[in-house]
């Protein structure tokens, strides 16, 4: 089945009866609701360092290819959903997209879904359609089997899959079923955030903060009168005020000496966003957006910037992505592969080094470190850097300079000649 033949299929690959009305109970998923009123994934984006989150996170998440383990042998092997995670998911979407747009999903709804498009003969798995969290409701029926009803973008019509078809990717969540979005929780933050950046807006297009005061001796209560002595409607105050920004205000008029009479006197004002703590405010909100999110400050340009402090959280910022992949390695393992090949040590798994090749000093000591104690050989290093083999790479190295100690008496015979150090 194609693409655009399962976006307008009922059923998906129909291989399972969908509950009916009568017997599903939709569960519902917890909105993110602050001050009143629902905080939506487009408005969130709107503050930049939320926008900037979200992109990194799910950029960094694209990058990452796929390889089938034989965990018996701990070989790599050759299985035919590489073609699928790592070649061309769908139709539409290369692999980096059709993985940003998970994450995404589940950073922004909580939930992230990959329909599971199934060759209607061998039930092997044909295509990946990842689903936005948005779309899709889950439902489980009265013997507690889950279900997923999916809204057709295109058409608005809703059909449901068996959980066999459907790849579930979750966020924080409270029952094992529902993800929670991380807006749930930093609701309250990016809508200060948001205000904040609204002040901004307001402050200037309004002029920003008054440029002085000018002060007039006397009573200017009353209205202006024409040369008949009829009032024209216009406050004595406007009046002063248009005549004062008449004269000294546009370029023509900059610097120009002002002249007051009638006893004015003008106070320049000199109050800053910044005495309002305006910024101290929208640095703090950026600070509370990466712990939110789990993103380093230097990343979101941010913050004190030091190579050597930088170089340390990129690398923390890898290992706080772990959990994040590995609940995608076992959930695809289980959907993606069959019975047999689980039970045979099949896994899917990512690789991560992807994430590191930027920080080549860190990568070098790792692969250096590997293959020192014969963990790695020369051509396991050259797969981790999508390199090709060179003859001789297989061998495994190590140093003579340790040794088990149940080894040592024998060795140092051996270094002194044939003697032993008690003779």
């Amino acid at each position: 089945m194609k693409l655009s033949e399962a976006l307008t299929h009922p059923m998906g690959s129909g291989r399972i009866r969908s509950p009916t009305r009568r017997d599903a109970v939709t569960i519902s998923t917890p909105g993110v609701v602050y001050g009143g009123g629902a905080l939506s994934s487009d408005s969130a984006q709107r503050l930049s360092a939320v926008y900037a989150a979200v992109e990194i996170r799910s950029d960094d998440m694209s990058v990452l290819p796929e390889y089938v383990l034989d965990t018996g042998t701990r070989e790599r092997v050759d299985h035919p959903i590489l073609r699928l995670l790592n070649g061309r998911p769908n139709a539409l979407m290369t692999p980096s997209v059709r993985r940003k747009l998970l994450e995404r999903s589940v950073l922004l709804t909580g939930n992230a879904y990959d329909w599971i498009i199934r060759d209607p003969v061998s039930m092997e798995p044909v295509e990946l359609i990842p689903i936005p969290g948005n779309l899709v409701t889950v439902q489980q029926d009265q013997a507690l089997r889950i279900w997923y009803q999916v809204i057709n973008p295109y058409t608005g019509e809703a059909f449901r899959l068996a959980p066999e078809d459907v790849s579930h990717y979750k966020g924080p969540t409270n029952d094992g079923i529902h993800g929670l979005s991380v807006l749930s929780y930093a609701a309250q933050t990016i809508q200060a955030g948001l205000a904040a950046q609204d002040y901004n807006k307001a402050f200037y297009e309004s002029g920003g903060q008054p440029a002085g005061i000018l002060t007039v001796e006397g009573d200017f209560s009353g209205y202006v009168k024409d040369a008949e002595g009829n009032s024209t409607g216009k406050t004595q105050k406007d009046a002063i005020r248009e005549e004062w920004e008449r004269v000294h205000s546009g370029a023509a008029n900059a610097h120009r000496i002002a002249v007051l009479d009638y006893g004015m006197k003008y106070q320049a004002l000199s109050i800053s966003q910044k005495d309002a703590m305006f910024i101290e405010q929208m640095n703090a909100t950026v600070e509370d957006i990466a712990r939110f999110f789990g993103v380093p400050l230097y990343k979101l340009q941010s913050g004190k910037q030091s190579y050597n402090s930088n170089e340390q959280n990129s690398i923390e910022y890898v290992g706080r992505l772990q959990p994040r992949v590995t609940q995608n390695e076992e959930e695809r393992t289980w959907k993606l592969l069959s019975l047999s090949e689980q039970a045979a040590g099949l896994e899917i798994r990512t690789n991560m080094m992807a994430l590191l090749r930027s920080d080549q000093e860190s990568r070098a000591k790792y692969y250096q470190t590997m293959w020192q104690i014969g963990a790695y050989s020369d051509n396991d290093i050259l797969a981790l850097e999508d390199m090709p083999d060179v003859e001789g790479g297989d061998e495994h190295m190590a140093s003579l300079n340790y040794v088990p100690l149940r080894l040592w008496p024998e060795l140092s015979i051996q270094r002194n000649g044939g003697k032993s150090n008690e003779s």
